[in-house]
């Protein structure tokens, strides 16, 4: 059998091992049933707590602050309080998680791509 055709053991090197821990930190950041709904939200132009909760549909008020909060602390929200008005507060996308926006496109088109493999597997173009 030729060298190049051998399977190798282990599926990745030390550098790819340290890659592994870049992707996994990035798929907890924005993995979640919510997280993505959030940021679609908040990207429409849904900027206060209630406007939020309304645009998504099933989520939960307790849910929706937890992934807020959650968000908050992982730089990918901003929340602004208006500070005569304690109620009075915004929440918009750091110009961090606007950064994905590339990753989210390609999601889309990955996402597509694959209802067409499940769809129909035998003029699939990536099989």
């Amino acid at each position: 059998m030729e060298e190049s055709k051998i399977i190798k053991p282990y599926l990745c090197n030390y550098k790819d091992k340290e890659d592994i821990k870049y992707a996994a930190d990035a798929l907890y950041v924005l993995s979640g049933k919510w997280r993505m709904y959030v940021i679609i939200a908040i990207y429409n132009g849904n900027h206060r707590y209630r406007e939020i909760a309304r645009s998504i549909s099933g989520i939960t008020f307790a849910m929706l602050s937890r992934e807020l909060e959650s968000m908050a602390l992982n730089k990918l929200i901003i929340r602004t309080e208006d500070p005569d008005f304690s109620k009075d507060v915004k929440y918009t996308l750091s110009a961090y998680c606007q950064s994905i926006y590339p990753l989210v496109e390609s999601l889309i088109d990955w996402g597509k791509q694959h209802r067409n493999v499940i769809a129909d597997p035998e003029n699939a173009a990536y099989l």
